[in-house]
């Protein structure tokens, strides 16, 4: 079994930072790409950013500037390092990770159970 578990979601005031911790544990073999998504009231769930095990990274156009996705291989562990917070960036947040658990399995997708992140004065 496989789990992610996300860590450092709350509150705080705009412009302010947080950094979002997720540790995937469990059967892993490898992990391809690790990432961050986020599901705001009332929206679909959206990327956010992502990693890959070479550091390769990808953003938001919204979080650009602001976000930062790094990730510790040895840890099995990727990190958000959330800058400049607005009110529009509050969602739960899903850490996401594509793994293969064994050398003979093909890969697929796992998620946490999220992490909230509210931004209010």
């Amino acid at each position: 079994q496989v789990q992610l578990v996300e860590s450092g979601g709350g509150l705080v005031q705009p412009g302010g930072s947080l950094r979002l911790s997720c540790a995937a544990s469990g059967s892993i073999f490898s992990i391809t790409t690790m990432g961050w998504y986020r599901q705001a009231p009332g929206k679909e769930r959206e990327l956010v950013a992502q990693i890959t095990s070479r550091a390769g990274t990808n953003y938001a156009d919204p979080v650009k500037r602001r976000f930062t996705i790094s990730r510790d291989n040895a840890k099995n562990t990727v990190y958000l390092q959330m800058n400049m917070l607005k009110p529009e960036d509050t969602a739960v947040y899903y850490c996401n990770a594509w793994l293969r658990s064994s050398w003979s399995d093909g890969g697929m997708d796992y998620w946490g159970k999220g992490t909230l992140v509210t931004v209010s004065s």
